[in-house]
């Protein structure tokens, strides 16, 4: 089931867009993430996407953390990353509600957490997310080269028994360029895995493109704050939805899945 996760970026409790992860070029949408979060379920989305960017760079995110919970009120499934750097913290997310944890700096820096959490949690609740410019995984908020190409961590990650990617182009992040097809679609063809798109979604032919290529999903940040794409247009183009699997129709109660 093709999945569309609108993204809510949280950085200081507000709702914020970044080109190619650079807080210095930062695009301020809304400050009422649960309001937002609210405005996407309303358009049929049973997924979010919510990134922590302040706990991605390492800064304080308390007003992070209270727009989440704020958001998890509402009902959709969550999928949360930014900052997730321990088992405890892992736990913390899905103890409030997170459906879905995303690692991203750990899965480089400490890969035996997430192979120790996929063991805890289960794969149902765990993905990585995998960064990359020109092919080469990036760190902290994308601000460090860890100088390992994406598709060995892919591999790696797979022989944990992980079930889900979240593949970013940073080059193209918050640009409104189109998402890297390519190279996102040979990460899962290589892999095996489940992958999620990310990065530069424009128009609904972006979203048309991500479904083609038979990915899991995409998500769509700026796109939707920006209006060129409408994202009960988008979940329309998803075909007989499961009333209870995973498909944009159909939100679950919160833990679930």
């Amino acid at each position: 089931m093709f999945t569309i996760y609108p993204a809510i970026d949280l950085r200081g409790g507000k709702v914020v867009r970044l080109k190619e992860g650079d807080p210095a070029r930062m695009t301020s949408y809304s400050d009422d993430p649960a309001e937002m979060a609210q405005r996407w379920i309303n358009a049929g989305a049973a997924w979010l996407h919510v990134v922590n960017l302040d706990g991605a760079f390492g800064e304080s995110d308390d007003a992070n953390r209270a727009a989440l919970e704020s958001i998890l009120k509402l009902g959709a499934r969550v999928q949360f990353g930014g900052g997730m750097r321990s088992l405890d913290s892992i736990e913390a997310a899905l103890s409030l509600g997170v459906s879905r944890v995303v690692l991203g700096t750990i899965a480089i820096e400490q890969p035996d957490i997430v192979r120790d959490a996929l063991t805890r949690f289960g794969a149902e609740r765990i993905a990585v997310g995998i960064d990359a410019r020109d092919g080469l995984v990036r760190t902290r908020g994308w601000k460090d080269n860890s100088g390992v190409p994406a598709l060995d961590l892919a591999l790696q990650m797979s022989s944990f028994g992980l079930g889900t990617v979240i593949f970013t182009d940073v080059s193209r992040d918050g640009l409104g360029s189109g998402l890297n097809i390519p190279a996102t679609r040979e990460l899962s063809e290589k892999s095996g895995l489940d992958v999620i798109a990310s990065g530069g979604v424009h128009t609904i032919d972006d979203v048309k493109a991500a479904k083609d290529a038979r990915l899991a999903g995409c998500i769509i940040g700026r796109a939707l704050y920006d209006g060129t794409v409408d994202l009960k247009e988008a979940i329309a183009l998803i075909p007989n939805p499961s009333p209870d699997g995973e498909g944009n129709q159909s939100p679950l109660p919160l833990g679930e899945g």
